[in-house]
């Protein structure tokens, strides 16, 4: 059965509408607020979508930067359990639907269900997927559902967790990964690439590892994180096609712009982690690459591979930040 997977570019053919109605001056004013709440500090035990001006805002500007963020976190569980695919998949305060957009995109037919307390989120989450003309998106349930503290969650083989974490206490924190560790096979998280973002996901690998479950992705191991509290944060990067609002919003001309996400996968299945990741973009060096790592047996390391490593030259000159390393094949 020949089934169109969903892409960035489907995705942004979905939302291409979404504006038509909206006047610029209040898509712009609703941007700006939900720019400040991301970056700033979130009132909690309350949606930050609060009606459709501001889900059409959101969805406009922020889906396709959430839908690469956790594209990429679910590359690297596919990389490390390439035999493994879910039927069964929970969004967790999944919004207008990013993550399940990127889960429809990663494996073929898993059965999804979207809960969020804003109900205009999941209204326009409905309108998308059904324009996506994707089945196991067009099939998906969208439930109401207070996110937090004492959500009680069915079992599902995937629970992805995307930008969620910072909207709730600490307590709720707690409950809502543990609620997803107990439900889940395998637990996606993603949170905003900043010390704040890196601190919760620290905080969340801890209690998967507690609730026990292995960590699967980004890290090549289960241990302790070897960096050093308050010194570094571990982040990556996916490349964002900008869309009409982003230029209009942040006035600016480029076509694209680079989303920092940190993330975790966690897994009650085998699954093998990368030896080790990339960390840093890969400095690229007359006839060197230098490579910042985070490893398996040595904790954070550096790498020079140089010309006389021949096809791990090459292979290193090709490698992105976020990577495995070294590549499966090249030894």
């Amino acid at each position: 059965m020949n089934v169109t997977l969903p892409t960035a570019q489907s995705l942004r053919a979905a939302l291409a509408g979404l504006l038509d109605g909206l006047p610029p001056k209040q898509a712009t004013q609703a941007v700006d607020r939900l720019i400040a709440s991301y970056r700033g500090e979130t009132p909690t035990g309350a949606p930050i979508l609060r009606d459709r001006s501001d889900v059409v805002a959101y969805a406009a500007y922020r889906m396709p930067a959430t839908f690469e963020a956790v594209r990429s976190a679910l590359d690297a569980l596919v990389e490390a359990a390439p035999d493994w695919a879910p039927a069964t998949h929970t969004d967790v305060g999944g919004g207008t639907g990013a993550a399940s957009w990127a889960v429809a995109g990663a494996w073929e037919g898993p059965a999804t269900t979207v809960l969020d307390w804003a109900e205009p989120a999941l209204a326009l989450g409905r309108e998308l997927a059904e324009a996506s003309g994707v089945p196991g998106l067009r099939e998906a349930r969208w439930e109401r559902a207070r996110i937090g503290a004492a959500l009680e969650l069915a079992p599902a083989d995937l629970v992805t967790v995307s930008y969620v974490l910072k909207e709730l206490t600490a307590q709720a924190r707690t409950e809502l990964v543990d609620a997803a560790a107990g439900a889940g096979q395998a637990v996606v998280i993603v949170e905003p690439g900043t010390p704040d973002g890196y601190a919760r996901i620290i905080g969340a690998r801890d209690r998967l590892i507690a609730a026990g479950m292995r960590i699967a992705a980004p890290c090549p191991h289960s241990e302790a994180c070897p960096i050093e509290p308050g010194t570094d944060w571990c982040h990556f990067s996916a490349r964002v096609s900008r869309s009409s609002l982003h230029r209009q919003v942040k006035g600016g001309s480029l076509s694209h712009e680079d989303e920092k996400f940190s993330y975790v996968v966690a897994t009650r299945f085998p699954a093998t982690p990368a030896p080790a990741r990339i960390t840093r973009r890969p400095q690229i060096r007359k006839g060197q690459v230098l490579l910042e790592l985070c490893t398996r047996d040595e904790g954070l390391s550096r790498s020079t591979v140089t010309k006389r490593h021949g096809e791990l030259y090459r292979a290193a000159r090709d490698i992105a930040w976020g990577d495995p390393w070294p590549p499966e094949g090249t030894g």
